[in-house]
Formats: structure tokens, sequence, C-alpha cells
């Protein structure tokens, strides 16, 4: 089953073939587990009409596992393939006209891990300072910047470990 964030009509070959194989490794990475998950989340995007909130400690969700962080907003993850990239059907829209239209993607698995893939950008997804070069594990704290946007990983757990972080959970 094809996800409809992941289509590549809009790309011309080769760019369209490399699009193709990268989102049959991210559709293959879910994994059964968090497929099943992922379709009882479907029902979290009308239950909370957030995208995004203001980026203060105060108001990041605490029913949130995971988010990303950047100067302005806190972009809420939810199980299963989250999408980032300029198209307004992202799950994380940047505005920016280098970035591609389905710039990357971050799986969150059910049980432990995060992965972030790159999906056939035109300018790359770095992730630490360095170039994706496939599907990258992710940790709390991880800097993902995509063109000139910078966005940084978060999960409750991290947050509840290191409670004086700027990014932490409210109780």
């Amino acid at each position: 089953m094809v996800d409809p964030r992941l289509n590549s009509v809009h790309l011309e070959a080769p760019r369209r073939e490399d699009f193709r194989r990268a989102r049959e490794a991210i559709l293959d990475a879910r994994g059964m587990q968090t497929l099943a998950g992922e379709n009882l989340d479907r029902g979290w995007r009308s239950a909370d009409p957030f995208t995004l909130v203001e980026n203060l400690p105060s108001r990041v969700p605490t029913s949130l596992r995971c988010w990303l962080v950047d100067k302005e907003y806190v972009y809420p993850l939810r199980t299963g393939l989250n999408t980032i990239g300029r198209a307004p059907d992202n799950d994380v829209v940047v505005q920016d006209s280098f970035v591609s239209r389905r710039h990357c993607a971050i799986v969150v698995h059910t049980g432990d891990g995060f992965e972030l893939h790159d999906i056939a950008s035109k300018n790359g997804t770095y992730l630490n300072g360095r170039r994706l070069e496939g599907p990258t594990k992710l940790h709390p704290g991880d800097e993902i910047r995509v063109c000139d946007r910078q966005l940084v990983f978060m999960s409750r757990e991290a947050a509840q470990q290191h409670p004086g972080h700027q990014h932490t959970l409210t109780e």
C-alpha cells in the first residue's frame, strides 16, 4: 500500500526512480507493529487540531512521545510515517523554495526507535552536520538540517531524564 504523501508523479527521471527506491525503503522500515500503530493513530490529526505549537516549554503537550523543535515551533510526531517538506500536506511543512516537496521522513516505531530517511531530496538532508547516506537512527538531541532550516529531535523519555533541558515536557 503506497502512502499518498509519498507520490512521485511530479518528478522527472532519473530522480523519480531514486524517490521510488527511497519510498520503498521507508515503507518497508515501518514493520508490522509500527504499521498497526500508525493505523490506530490515524484519528490523532482530527482529535488534536494542532500540527505545531509555539516553542515554549510550557506549551509542549504532555501526551507527545516525540517531536521536532526549531526556534519558533514544536512539531508533534506520531507513530509511523512523518513527512517533512515544502508541500502543504506534509506533517512538517518547511516553507523554503530550496526544500523539496517531499524532502525527508521520520519513522516513529511502535516500540523503541526512530529513523530519519532522505526521500531523494535535491539538496540533501543532514543529521548532526553530516549528509544522510541512507536510513539513520535518531536519538534525542539530534539536529536535522533541511536546507537552511534546523530542527532538533526530542522525545519524552529524554525530556524526563533531563528535566532542565529547554524543550522538556511539563507535568
